[in-house]
């Protein structure tokens, strides 16, 4: 798990955003447009992202039509450590991760959104 978390999240460019994702995704599920507007991202851009994470067994979906909702695997609920780790190694690196204590926060700066 903590390798295909290094890839999706730092060995691309929209690494961010799926850690933003995830990071919403763990307080609650939400639909792609729901997520879209929380995270100042367009929905084409979270459809994307959903697809890649649900590819790789990260995000799982519930429900039809424009009201999927979308939730974290069990395995990624499992292995939520190793994302916080691998998120916090960011910090190190010239890749901007914005938080507010142990969290993410909802709101960064509209021209670090990719």
């Amino acid at each position: 798990m903590r390798k295909l978390l290094w890839e999706l999240l730092a060995g691309s460019k929209g690494g961010i955003n799926r850690a933003r994702i995830i990071a919403q995704l763990k307080k609650r599920p939400y639909n792609a447009n729901q997520l879209a507007e929380i995270l100042s991202l367009n929905y084409k851009t979270i459809k994307y992202h959903i697809e890649v994470l649900e590819k790789n067994d990260i995000v799982v979906s519930a429900g039809k039509g424009y009201g999927i909702l979308y939730f974290l695997s069990d395995k990624m609920e499992e292995n939520f450590a190793i994302f916080m780790q691998i998120v916090e190694k960011f910090r190190g690196s010239d890749t901007e991760v914005y938080y507010m204590g142990d969290k993410m926060t909802d709101t960064i700066p509209v021209e670090l959104i990719h």
